[in-house]
């Protein structure tokens, strides 16, 4: 039995139970017309704030949970071991590859004050009528490929060390928050944290740390399971990282009126004690591949933080920590402060 949930609210204090039941009690006044669900302008601020609120409510423990839309209660799921498919790729860029956005070639947020949350949307998103994942020689034409295979990543920067590191002279750590269709079971996607120990050294990873070869170490946390969500629904989706000192970092994938999460323990890396830094971007899925769009493509990305600021962050270019990519082009980058300090962009082709 999930523990009770309680939300402090304005009014008072009402329990999860009370909150759903407000959520149901908005009229839906949803038809159907040639399978396309219509919904009513109050019905889509209704789920809009819902999966606003539920990447907000804290996992009860370690591990794979999933939420529908009215219910603001996590309830357990499997879990399934995020065996990476093909090796990973980490930010190691690849000079002399076209600037499109990623590797290395990105915006960045900068805090001056440590994260706690990190949101990245994509409040529009024109033209999108097909994507694929497409190799890139420089990282030997790798990854998961084919239609509609792309990853969305929420990434910390790579220049911090902590204790994770054990001394290793020249150590940083690097973690992801990660969406990726087909990552292990075709026609499932994972929703899952990937750890890294860059610069570790040595003949030997940590215990449960892969090696890559070259004196870096990875791992991925359990992967809770979502559905493939086509290209062409970019708008609909929010992928959602956070961090707790002493407690569990949370990777939230929410579309339409589904949640999935998984939830690890903060001291694999203890990112809670060095994250300032937030890369955002939907790229090619694993093993440095591209997720190539359709020419006429426009998506504007946003990446909003909890950090106990209000003050807008920094946005800072050329300073992407993935090895995937896209074949987007950068605009310019503007910043928002305010409850959550932001950075948006539109990459287009």
């Amino acid at each position: 039995m999930l523990a009770k949930l309680t939300f402090v609210l304005a009014a008072g204090v009402l329990s999860a139970a009370c909150v759903s039941a407000a959520y149901a009690a908005q009229p839906a006044n949803v038809s159907s017309q040639a399978g396309t669900e219509l919904v009513a302008p109050f019905e889509a601020q209704a789920r809009a704030q819902w999966r606003e609120d539920i990447a907000h409510i804290a996992t009860p423990a370690e591990g794979c949970f999933h939420a529908t839309y009215p219910s603001v209660v996590w309830e357990r799921a499997a879990c399934k071991a995020a065996i990476p498919r093909v090796t990973p790729t980490p930010r190691w860029r690849s000079f002399g590859a076209a600037q499109n956005a990623g590797n290395g070639n990105d915006y960045t947020l900068h805090s001056s004050t440590l994260i706690t949350k990190a949101v990245g949307s994509f409040p529009t998103v024109t033209g999108v009528t097909s994507e694929s994942g497409v190799g890139v020689a420089a990282y030997g034409g790798g990854g998961i490929l084919g239609a509609n295979e792309y990853s969305l990543q929420i990434n910390s920067s790579f220049d911090d060390t902590t204790s994770a590191c054990k001394n290793h002279s020249g150590c940083t750590v690097w973690q992801q928050y990660v969406y990726a269709p087909d990552y292990e079971v075709d026609g499932e996607a994972a929703v899952f944290m990937q750890y890294w120990l860059i610069g570790y050294g040595g003949s030997s990873c940590p215990s449960g740390f892969g090696s890559d070869g070259s004196g870096d170490c990875y791992k991925n946390s359990a992967a809770a399971t979502a559905p493939d969500v086509p290209a062409t629904q970019l708008g609909n989706v929010k992928l959602t990282g956070t961090v707790t000192a002493g407690g569990n970092d949370t990777v939230v994938f929410t579309n339409g009126t589904q949640a999935y999460s998984s939830s690890g323990k903060d001291s694999v890396l203890y990112l809670a004690t060095v994250w300032k830094v937030g890369e955002w971007n939907v790229v090619g899925n694993a093993g440095g591949s591209m997720a190539k769009f359709n020419t006429g493509s426009s998506i504007t990305a946003k990446l909003a933080v909890t950090n106990g600021s209000t003050t807008a962050p920094s946005c800072v270019a050329n300073s992407g920590s993935t090895g995937e990519s896209n074949n987007l082009n950068l605009g310019s980058c503007s910043t928002g402060g305010g409850s959550t300090p932001y950075i948006q962009f539109t990459e287009s082709n």
